[in-house]
């Protein structure tokens, strides 16, 4: 009888708990006894209103029409079940949800097989203890020294010019060499 006024719930609690932390296990079993509590005080109702023995009424009561008139409200109230209004939002976000999740899948696939291509690169190059400046430069050429179009290295300090450099600014790398120094 209980079916007409509700569904039975379609939680899946077994998948939930699974993925609740640790941390929050107490709290959500609280709310799994309290929604179970909800679930059995509503099953225990019945599934219609019980009905009212008019005639019983209209023995004891001596005023002339007034369960008659009460009989005719009361049967004239129909309280509606509310309708859905929420399933077909809840399911619009789910399919964008999977959408994203369709999409992120494939972005990170798509990351994993270049990872995986350099992973094998990487893999197939000389140990750097064998490797030359020329080896160097052939597989990393953005990484090695160029003398003609990037004669340092990033930051590319002055302290790299430093022969190329006047008297005055050598005082001043100087100074700078005794601080480092203090440090």
């Amino acid at each position: 009888m209980a079916s007409k006024r509700f569904v039975q719930s379609s939680i899946n609690w077994v998948a939930i708990a699974e993925r609740i932390p640790e941390s929050e296990k107490a709290t959500y079993f609280a709310f799994k006894a309290k929604s179970d509590g909800y679930l059995r005080k509503l099953s225990a109702l019945p599934a219609e209103v019980p009905k009212i023995d008019w005639a019983e009424y209209k023995n004891k009561i001596a005023v002339p029409g007034l369960v008659d008139n009460f009989s005719k409200l009361y049967s004239a109230v129909k309280v509606p079940y509310p309708e859905d209004k929420y399933t077909a939002v809840i399911d619009k976000n789910e399919q964008e949800i999977i959408k994203g999740i369709v999409e992120f899948k494939s972005e990170a696939e798509v990351i994993i097989k270049n990872c995986e291509t350099r992973i094998k690169e990487i893999e197939g190059l000389l140990p750097f203890d064998q490797m030359t400046y020329e080896d160097a430069a052939y597989d990393a050429p953005d990484l090695t020294l160029d003398l003609e179009n990037k004669p340092s290295f990033w930051p590319h300090e002055n302290i790299d010019y430093i022969f190329d450099e006047p008297e005055e600014e050598k005082k001043q790398i100087e100074e700078q060499k005794k601080v480092d120094a203090s440090h």
